[in-house]
């Protein structure tokens, strides 16, 4: 994997991207941990656990857990740590680590759980990622992976210039090594590097005019989310400026509109570990 400083994150690692994410963590919690039960996990490895809101929600939902997340940035670890030492119910009951997810330090059979979210999608090889966190998990442990399926985007009314943005933005997420597609594949990554009861679960984030409220704040989460690449995405002529713009003032007016729709889904993968 690339070192820290050319990590291929499109989002980038600013304050406002690490608040950003908190906040997605915070939309996506119902949709993302509804089927998911690690009451009976003592040690949980989290994958990418970036600026630590996953970590906030693995923490809080299942009190008698550890975590331990790592992460190969050092700006997320750093940020991770400041926003779960404000909360004193969590003192020593996780550990961070910058630590590369294809490479990880720690010896076979150390947890009996793993749990990663959104991290996949941005790494070059996953099956060597998979292959790590196995070589981990203890004999009857799970792992559960929530990842992207970008093909899945609908907007109403249609915008030219957000699906103009939209295609570079997976452009220059494929071209990076990353996959913006990834979601669709979990099936075949797990049932490839040799976890058995292998299970996948579409989620689906569709809002219209019956639920307007949360269409509206769905759509505005959208925009953040979107845009959080543009300077990456500007600055290495995969867009114009005049397309982000552009792109923005139609999320604006569809966030507004009384017949919007807004509709995206996303893969959850469960899988067991046996010896």
């Amino acid at each position: 994997m690339s070192k820290t400083s050319d990590f291929p994150y499109l989002h980038g690692f600013s304050e406002t991207e690490q608040n950003r994410l908190r906040a997605q963590a915070e939309f996506a919690e119902y949709t993302i941990f509804q089927n998911i039960n690690f009451s009976q996990a003592k040690k949980i490895i989290e994958v990418g656990c970036g600026v630590g809101a996953q970590t906030e929600i693995l923490l809080r939902r299942f009190p008698k857990a550890h975590v331990t997340g790592i992460d190969l940035n050092d700006k997320q670890i750093a940020s991770a740590k400041n926003f779960l030492s404000t909360m004193p119910t969590f003192k020593n009951r996780f550990d961070l680590h910058q630590m590369s997810a294809d490479d990880i330090k720690f010896e076979a059979h150390s947890f009996d759980a793993a749990y990663l979210c959104w991290i996949l999608e941005h790494v070059p090889n996953p099956a060597q990622v998979l292959s790590e966190v196995r070589r981990v998990l203890r004999p009857g442990a799970e792992i559960v992976i929530t990842e992207v399926m970008n093909s899945s985007f609908f907007l109403e009314p249609y915008s030219p210039h957000v699906w103009k943005y939209w295609m570079a933005f997976n452009d220059y997420q494929h071209d990076r090594a990353g996959d913006p597609f990834i979601g669709a594949k979990l099936g075949n990554l797990l049932t490839q590097m040799g976890y058995h009861q292998v299970k996948t679960e579409v989620k689906t984030w569709h809002f219209d005019n019956r639920q307007p409220a949360l269409r509206k704040h769905a759509i505005h989460f959208w925009t953040d989310l979107l845009l959080s690449a543009a300077d990456a995405l500007v600055a290495d002529k995969y867009v114009e400026a005049e397309v982000v713009t552009k792109a923005k003032e139609e999320l604006d007016k569809v966030a507004n509109d009384p017949n919007a729709v807004f509709l995206y889904s996303f893969m959850q993968a469960k899988a067991q570990v046996y010896y």
